[in-house]
């Protein structure tokens, strides 16, 4: 619904507090869209446990040939990051 969102994806990302927590994948239409200024937009118009916590700015998700958003890949790119990182 933001005016300055041209595409979005959701989805859940791996939390080793939460289990999962929103993340959004964002391509931009408007450039000065901030990261806080779209979590503040969430925060007036969705539910606490829907707002996403985190936020990334991509040139363009990638698709399906007909143009679908590939959130499988999305989450599978972002499960290797998990596991990829040292953990603490």
């Amino acid at each position: 619904m933001h005016p300055g969102v041209r595409e979005v994806a959701a989805i859940g990302v791996p939390d080793p507090v939460q289990g999962e927590r929103v993340k959004l994948f964002i391509v931009k239409r408007d450039p000065a869209l901030t990261e806080a200024a779209l979590i503040q937009f969430c925060r007036q118009h969705l539910t606490g446990y829907t707002v996403p916590r985190i936020v990334e700015f991509r040139t363009s998700p990638p698709q399906s040939a007909i143009g679908k958003i590939l959130r499988r890949q999305l989450r599978d790119e972002e499960i290797a990051k998990a596991a990829n990182k040292p953990q603490t």
